[in-house]
């Protein structure tokens, strides 16, 4: 992540959704990781909660949602942060909304890197 990402993305954007002014490295880091802990747990509730319940606990199935997942996440660099960056009056905020080749689609593959191994381990918990 931190060689893919347009360097002032960690260390200057995700701190300033937070009204942290930056260069702020270590926050940025801590805050994207505090997001993926976030999106595991909404991943978890959605699956426990909603008609997917089954099709989760199945390891074939799951890798599949994992990977819709991490296409459903992908969005909310594209489209939520620019709007969030505008709201705290971030100078550098990115255009609305915030799609280009190929910064999407790394952040794209990151985000299923990291939902599919969340979606299996849901699996492999919840089907014992």
């Amino acid at each position: 992540m931190q060689f893919v990402m347009p360097n002032p993305v960690l260390e200057m954007a995700i701190p300033a959704m937070y009204g942290i002014a930056g260069p702020a490295l270590l926050v940025g880091w801590v805050l994207h990781v505090f997001h993926g802990v976030v999106l595991g747990v909404v991943y978890v509730a959605l699956v426990q909660l909603g008609p997917l319940r089954a099709a989760a606990t199945r390891l074939g199935s799951s890798i599949g949602l994992g990977v819709g997942y991490g296409v459903v996440t992908t969005a909310l660099p594209v489209f939520v942060m620019p709007l969030w960056l505008m709201a705290v009056g971030f100078p550098g905020a990115p255009p609305f909304p915030n799609f280009g080749i190929p910064g999407t689609l790394v952040s794209l593959a990151g985000h299923i890197v990291y939902a599919v191994p969340v979606a299996i381990s849901y699996a492999l918990i919840a089907s014992e």
